[in-house]
């Protein structure tokens, strides 16, 4: 990385301070960001023409200044908290009032800059991170996905052109079809399907095709913030409701005075982020609210394929007998997140209308990846990979449970381990939540608090444990790290 830094042998004030001032400048205006890597005291002195002590001095000063922070073996990096963050915040602030004063924003950019929970993933250079949603990628088959790619890459070259199917690649549609029906008891045909750019774009998509600015919309209280986030950017009025042991508690949404909900976000096969599973009679009590009142339901299934010692519950989607379920699904926790595939089952009456708008927004996902995973599918590979994670997932889960219990106690309780890739585990302690994860990151170990999730009575002490990417060794050693920086009254 080359550095934008000028400095004057004329000038009274010497180099190594020079650089110290320009340094701390280019942190504090966010020229330099937290987290960031710095070029080593011997590439910077090289690309500065001066000697390696001046460019030493100044970094020792940074770093006895808690600006720069060192890593063993990996370099010197930008602090995450900085002396003067208070002061970076409003830097940046000002500059971007400054850079948009002339320039009249949308109702959807006005939304987009008042946004405060952005959802930021756990520092990924720490030496234990329990973020969430990230599974374990040194456990896929890449050289299967790899031969497959140069299969379908040297077979033909219709990848390159546009594709003629605006829903999607039709026979990675009639694969997730099987899938789906096979496994989560959905009910659909390939031409009910479409192929999104993941959830988000899926979501995107609901929003702007069936709501109006204004409208209601309900949604699981804590839930899943990024879907929050879509939600309130498009003007919709949100309404949370509680979550207990047995998922959404329908009974809030039925007696609520506001009769204008036109929809309602669940995510009922392992509620996001406390891991409830929505019951079979909330299910068919959330389905009849949706008959009565001519609402819809969007049903985010995110990581349904792993499930621990429980038999699955049907989908939504399956057991709904009226059109009013939206069905979403994606590829990024069971494969990879960077595959950016997901899909939309949809009510055949909409099918026109949401294709169009698909066409419109971005005319079709890469048609090589869409292939590629068709032919995963079709071949058992995704079934064998999900059988293999499940084992992994399940023992990792093991592991996690058992460290909390035997370093913590009865001084945690423990939520949703029973699916997916993370649990929530609420801390009994007087220490807040950034003193938490503070006090974490300085002994190497990376956690996110649930408070973002939640849009009313925000809870202290609750965290997101994500295990999927960890190793036994690392999930035991983070909680032995955990024990040691967290006091309990």
């Amino acid at each position: 990385m080359d550095l934008a830094i000028t400095l004057d042998n004329n000038l009274s004030k010497p180099l190594h301070q020079q650089l110290y001032e320009e340094l701390r400048q280019a942190i504090l205006t966010g020229k330099l960001t937290p987290g960031e890597r710095i070029p080593s005291t011997r590439s910077l002195a090289k690309s500065l023409a001066v000697s390696r002590f001046t460019v030493t001095t100044s970094y020792e000063q940074l770093l006895s200044e808690g600006y720069l922070e060192t890593v063993t073996g990996r370099g010197t990096f930008i602090c995450q908290q900085i002396p003067d963050d208070l002061i970076y915040s409003n830097l940046v602030e000002n500059r971007d009032k400054t850079n948009l004063s002339s320039i009249k924003l949308s109702k959807y950019g006005d939304s987009l800059v008042k946004i405060k929970n952005v959802p930021r993933i756990a520092e990924p250079r720490l030496e234990i991170n329990f973020r969430y949603g990230t599974p374990a990628l040194n456990e896929f088959p890449i050289k299967i996905w790899r031969r497959l790619l140069s299969h379908y890459c040297n077979t033909n070259f219709n990848w390159l052109d546009y594709s003629t199917e605006p829903l999607g690649y039709q026979p990675l549609r009639k694969a997730i079809t099987r899938y789906l029906t096979r496994s989560r008891a959905v009910n659909c045909e390939p031409e009910q399907i479409l192929i999104t750019n993941g959830t988000q774009q899926a979501l995107d998509l609901i929003l702007r095709l069936l709501i109006e600015p204004g409208e209601t919309i309900a949604i699981e209280n804590p839930g899943y913030l990024s879907a929050r986030i879509i939600f309130e950017t498009q003007q919709s009025q949100i309404l949370p409701i509680r979550v207990d042991n047995s998922g959404l508690i329908v009974k809030e949404l039925a007696e609520s005075t506001n009769k204008n909900i036109r929809l309602i976000y669940v995510t009922p096969s392992h509620q996001f982020p406390t891991g409830a599973i929505l019951s079979l009679p909330r299910r068919l009590e959330l389905l009849n609210w949706a008959q009565q009142t001519g609402g819809l339901i969007i049903e985010d299934d995110y990581d349904s394929e792993f499930r621990y010692g429980e038999k699955p519950i049907p989908a939504l989607q399956g057991l709904d007998k009226s059109d009013c379920v939206l069905y979403i699904g994606t590829f990024s926790k069971v494969l990879f997140p960077s595959l950016r595939i997901g899909y939309l089952v949809l009510p055949k009456s909409l099918v026109t209308i949401f294709t169009r708008a698909k066409w419109l927004n971005d005319r079709h996902l890469p048609i090589l990846e869409q292939q590629v995973l068709a032919e995963f599918i079709e071949s058992g590979y995704l079934d064998r990979h999900i059988r293999k994670m499940r084992s992994i997932y399940n023992q990792r889960r093991q592991i996690l449970v058992k460290a909390l219990k035997k370093h913590f106690g009865k001084r945690v309780k423990i939520l949703g381990e029973k699916a997916g890739i993370h649990l929530m585990v609420c801390f009994k302690t007087n220490l807040s939540d950034q003193e938490i994860i503070q006090r974490a990151a300085k002994v190497g170990v990376g956690m996110m608090s649930a408070n973002p999730h939640y849009l009313t009575n925000h809870p202290r002490g609750e965290f997101i444990f994500g295990y999927g990417e960890l190793t036994e060794s690392q999930l035991q050693q983070g909680i032995l790290r955990l024990a040691e920086i967290i006091t309990f009254p």
